[in-house]
């Protein structure tokens, strides 16, 4: 009797395998039969599949890409922090060096290995996601009520540094027309070269603020509400060079402008009262969900209305709350992927279209000086002037007026749109990278040398008018 129940056990086990392994290798016979049936069938298109299928493999090169570009900025970076720059000026110069210019000069074939057609197609995806979240923060970071409390000082410097960069700027495009006009009229052309002139970088200006520690004196709080308007302004201007290069007629250019004055009266006045109740409203893990989508969907909508996807996501920063700290929280969280990540796809993107090599003869290289000591004096007089007009000291104004031509990134941004929309060609598009990389380098050596040289004239003075005059002093 006890004999009988292992051996039934012993055959319950054995009839379960067999029955397990029948519907198991069942199935696979017939998929492999079918199978094999059907590799006698070719595809439609296969000699193009197979074509395809020989191509390089997209996503495992771009995976080798990323790496070595975040590696090159954040080594850039640090080596820039040392110098005494912002670390975005190593980054610049990384995405660069990692282009035709050098890596591609130096080792062509690593170079088309690590950087196909298709790689580099992914990489502008991710770079052109990264500037809509960058100009968000951008947006978010301008404080309205400092331009108020400043307003007659900050805005009458901010639009002089505009205005005459921008009449400089349109007498140098009559000499340069004719030479890189190409098939663009000159009216974009123009406009594009005055814009390019008068830009100046807020975030890059509030990180070398803060590197030398005066963000908070006077002349840090006035020179970063004059480059917050400056921003404001030097995009609002851009929008217009967009809509006047992809317009056409004067009466689509009109309407093009009407739908943007719609578009932000729209924001100002119903989506900015309607997201801060929102935001208010919702758990913590919902608000980044809708502040990507409201800056996607913002940027959509300006995108549509042709003047370009960054100018929705920067007016929808500018709107969005501030002072909430959970709204605070959570564009942190995207600031840390989009500075540490996407932002260095854009410095490597706009270095794979910087051909310094265009610029190989000499009369190139003197236009690209022209370009630089125009730029770099019709913001310097600009903003100096103006501020020596509205009451503050020389040393301060010299100061404002270098700190208000560091271009940055901001510059490297508008210069893309230009490319993108070929209203400058890549032989522009170089001269303008080499000018804004040497004003925005030579800010913190500016600073250095007016803040060294005013002291020494205050010393001298001192000296000159005696013990009782310093005292009283």
């Amino acid at each position: 009797m006890e004999s009988a129940v292992p051996e039934r056990t012993g055959r319950t086990t054995l009839r379960r395998v067999l029955v397990g392994a029948t519907l198991i290798a069942v199935p696979a016979v017939v998929v492999v039969v079918v199978l094999g049936l059907g590799s006698a069938y070719e595809p439609v298109a296969g000699t193009a599949a197979k074509a395809a299928s020989g191509g390089p493999d997209i996503y495992a090169r771009l995976l080798v890409a990323l790496p070595v570009i975040l590696g090159a900025c954040y080594l850039a970076g640090a080596l820039a922090r040392r110098l005494g720059q912002p670390p975005v000026i190593g980054e610049i110069v990384a995405g660069i060096l990692l282009g035709p210019s050098l890596f591609g000069l130096v080792w062509p074939g690593a170079f088309g290995w690590l950087f196909p057609s298709g790689v580099v197609s992914a990489i502008n995806i991710l770079a052109q996601l990264g500037l809509i979240f960058f100009m968000y923060l951008v947006g978010s970071e301008i404080d309205l009520d400092a331009v108020r409390e400043r307003g007659f000082t900050a805005v009458t410097v901010s639009q002089v540094s505009i205005a005459l960069p921008m009449v400089t700027g349109i007498v140098l495009a009559l000499g340069m027309y004719p030479v890189f006009g190409g098939d663009v009229g000159f009216l974009a052309f123009g406009l594009f070269i005055a814009v390019s002139m008068s830009v100046t970088a807020f975030p890059v200006l509030a990180r070398i603020l803060t590197d030398r520690g005066i963000s908070k004196t006077p002349l840090g709080a006035l020179a970063l509400t004059c480059a917050a308007v400056d921003d404001v302004a030097a995009w609002c201007l851009l929008a217009v060079v967009v809509a006047v290069s992809q317009g056409g007629t004067p009466s689509e250019v009109f309407l093009t402008v009407g739908l943007t004055l719609a578009f932000v009266a729209l924001m100002v006045y119903v989506v900015r009262p309607l997201l801060h109740k929102l935001l208010t409203r919702v758990p913590e893990p919902a608000v980044l969900a809708i502040l990507l989508g409201g800056i996607m969907l913002s940027a959509l909508a300006t995108n549509e209305i042709g003047i370009h996807a960054l100018f929705g996501a920067f007016l929808f920063g500018a709107i969005a709350p501030r002072r909430d700290p959970v709204v605070a929280r959570a564009a942190g969280k995207l600031g840390s992927v989009t500075l540490t990540l996407l932002l260095p796809l854009f410095f490597a993107y706009t270095g794979l279209h910087t051909e310094f090599s265009l610029l190989g003869s000499g009369s190139m290289w003197l236009w690209t000086l022209a370009v630089t000591a125009v730029a770099v004096f019709g913001k310097w007089a600009g903003s100096t002037t103006a501020a020596r007009l509205t009451g503050v000291g020389w040393r301060e104004s010299l100061s404002l007026g270098a700190l208000m031509n560091c271009r940055g990134l901001t510059e490297l941004v508008v210069l893309n749109v230009g490319l993108q929309l070929k209203v400058i060609s890549p032989t522009v598009f170089a001269m303008l990278v080499i000018m804004t990389l040497v004003s925005t380098i030579a800010t913190a050596p500016a600073l250095t040398l007016i803040d060294r040289f005013g002291k020494k004239s205050e010393k001298d003075s001192e000296k000159t008018a005696g013990p009782a005059a310093a005292e009283s002093r």
